[in-house]
């Protein structure tokens, strides 16, 4: 049985796995982690109300054009499947998942939600999708400093095909004016649309992301004691 399994899981013990996984810039290292991680995860999750998956998934689904039962999905950095769940909800039916790590990839197949799972290193080997192939192609909590580089972003834009919706999102950091990271990935974005690739669809500010990890967990949790986050959605141009 994992270490970290634990019939009785506490926000605390919760909030030390984040941190941990948070300290592991060796990609080797965090791969074995998030192996062990697995069996706790979505637990985990729910303990610092982490609203990622149902954030971004609420965010496109208000935008989106297309027949939900008909659009192939391409889910990186799929982690357990917490996204398909949520889009299965909405009436999504396809997914292909991608995903560094083979214990949380062993989750997502539980769910029966995707039809083709890969296991794959974001940013140390290229992303496993055939281009132009995927209706919707998400991205939930994995853009950040030590897991996914920001050249992902191209790649995820290769796999969509055209007219299709590319939906991400990220946590933002304390202080923000320190994140270089967002500063650059957010320039791509807008390079990407200056060049004609794709269109802005709309950006989305939330206040309750998941709850800061650092804040004394034993007093009352308000809204100034969680992480802000940021929704993005492109829509790959027709005739890219």
């Amino acid at each position: 049985m994992s270490t970290m399994s634990n019939c009785i899981r506490t926000e605390n013990q919760a909030r030390a796995a984040f941190q941990s996984a948070s300290k592991r810039p060796d990609p080797k290292d965090r791969v074995e982690y998030y192996n062990s991680w697995a069996e706790t995860y979505d637990k985990d999750h729910t303990l610092v109300s982490y609203s990622a998956p149902e954030l971004a998934v609420n965010f496109l689904f208000e935008h989106y054009k297309g027949n939900p039962e008909e659009a192939l999905v391409l889910d990186v950095a799929c982690g357990t499947g917490l996204v398909a769940k949520r889009m299965n909800q909405l009436g999504f039916r396809h997914f292909v998942g991608v995903d560094g790590s083979k214990g949380m990839l062993d989750k997502a197949n539980d769910t029966g939600l995707y039809q083709h799972l890969e296991h794959t290193l974001l940013g140390s080997e290229p992303l496993p999708a055939e281009p132009g192939k995927f209706d919707v192609v998400m991205i939930v909590g994995a853009l950040r400093p030590g897991l996914v580089p920001i050249s992902v972003i191209e790649e995820l834009y290769k796999a969509a095909k055209p007219g299709a919706y590319i939906c991400m999102s990220r946590v933002n950091p304390i202080p923000e004016d320190a994140d270089e990271y967002k500063d650059k990935m957010e320039a791509l974005l807008k390079l990407m649309e200056d060049q004609h690739l794709w269109s802005h669809v709309a950006t989305q500010a939330t206040d309750k992301y998941m709850k800061d990890l650092y804040h004394n967990c034993d007093k009352e949790v308000d809204e100034d004691h969680y992480l802000t986050g940021t929704l993005y959605l492109f829509k790959k141009h027709c005739s890219a």
